[in-house]
């Protein structure tokens, strides 16, 4: 894959796409970034339409910390806060909760309150404010303009920004075009444009917010990658607002490249003689991530059947010495593989593993 190539951001289209794919199939909060202007609310809410969600949007730039958690009011001695007027019953139709200008909430209080709502509930948790709790049926969305300098906004935090999955989204004439002829737009307005699509909007300027690898992003991934289905132009984009760009330009070119992929726990324990060559001419980085998969596979099996136990001295066989040490090394700590590896009939392939060990010891 071409990075160069494949580095142009979504257009509104291309957005209401993905948006519609990660609303639909995941609890996961998308974050629409993109300049004044450009379609990210008319984008939302058309979504929304198609979807069948009653809208609720929340100007957050206009909003006070009360106007988000509501007011306490006391029942017997207990503390309690009366629900919002938009927060959405529990029986209520599906909604979708649009968090709207989200880095120009000013307040620092209000900021707060609104991060542990944007924040994908925990495993097996609702999505909260406060004391309130979300049924699983409604949904939130984000967006902002991009920090770069041309908007009052607060700058964007860097925990708050890797809870969400960042869709950028830049000005592209030949949408506008198709939308311009949908709503019947002046036609004067329109053969301009067709003639002069430089025209059409003056922001040019990066949208930088950071965005980089985490234990948190790669988690995302996988669950993007496990319920939605995006279009192979979109995939780039949609895991770079996640993991930043070069750790998804690195991971789809991976994805995409059998050669430079580690066999798995499962091809080496169950395959072993479609793999034998393969297994034995792996780079030792690529080694390096069979043999991790191996130990984290082998760690939760309360047994070893004799056929996987065969196949396992043999992949050890095919190591170079070096990794051969440090693999055994790490499966005798393991009590149920440290008692199969040291019968008599595997001495000639683990015992010089072995008496390494036993010197460094």
């Amino acid at each position: 894959m071409d990075e160069k190539g494949a580095g142009t951001l979504m257009n509104v289209e291309q957005m209401k796409i993905v948006l519609r794919e990660i609303l639909t199939k995941t609890d996961l909060t998308p974050c629409v970034v993109g300049h004044r202007g450009v379609g990210k609310t008319a984008g939302v809410v058309q979504v929304c339409r198609e979807i069948g969600y009653r809208y609720v949007p929340l100007r957050l730039g206009q909003m006070e910390v009360g106007d988000l958690v509501d007011i306490p009011f006391r029942e017997g001695d207990t503390m309690r806060w009366s629900r919002p007027s938009w927060w959405p019953a529990g029986d209520s139709e599906p909604t979708l909760v649009h968090c709207d200008e989200l880095n120009r909430a000013q307040q620092e209080d209000c900021l707060q309150a609104i991060f542990q709502f944007v924040e994908p509930p925990a495993e097996g948790q609702s999505r909260a404010l406060h004391t309130h709790q979300l049924d699983a049926r409604h949904k939130v969305v984000v967006t902002i303009n991009p920090s770069d300098g041309s908007y009052q906004m607060v700058p964007p935090d860097r925990a708050l920004v890797d809870r969400m999955v960042l869709l950028f989204v830049e000005t592209d004439y030949d949408c506008w075009a198709k939308y311009a002829r949908a709503r019947q737009l002046d036609a004067e307005v329109q053969q301009f444009l067709g003639g002069n699509p430089r025209m059409l909007s003056t922001e040019t300027a990066a949208m930088d917010v950071p965005r980089g690898p985490s234990e948190r992003g790669w988690e995302m991934v996988s669950r993007l990658r496990s319920s939605c289905r995006f279009p192979a132009e979109l995939e780039l984009e949609v895991y770079a607002g996640v993991i930043g760009r070069e750790a998804a330009v690195s991971f789809l070119r991976w994805c995409r490249s059998s050669e430079a992929r580690p066999l798995s726990a499962v091809q080496i324990l169950d395959d072993w003689e479609a793999v034998a060559a393969q297994a034995a001419v792996q780079r030792d980085d690529v080694q390096a991530a069979t043999m991790s998969e191996l130990l984290l596979c082998l760690e939760g099996d309360e047994e070893l059947p004799l056929t996987r136990e065969k196949n396992l001295v043999a992949y050890i066989a095919v190591l170079p010495r070096e990794l051969r040490f440090g693999f055994v090394k790490s499966l005798v700590k393991i009590p149920e593989i440290a008692h199969a590896l040291c019968q008599e009939c595997y001495n000639e392939v683990i015992f010089d593993a072995i008496r390494h060990i036993s010197e460094e010891a």
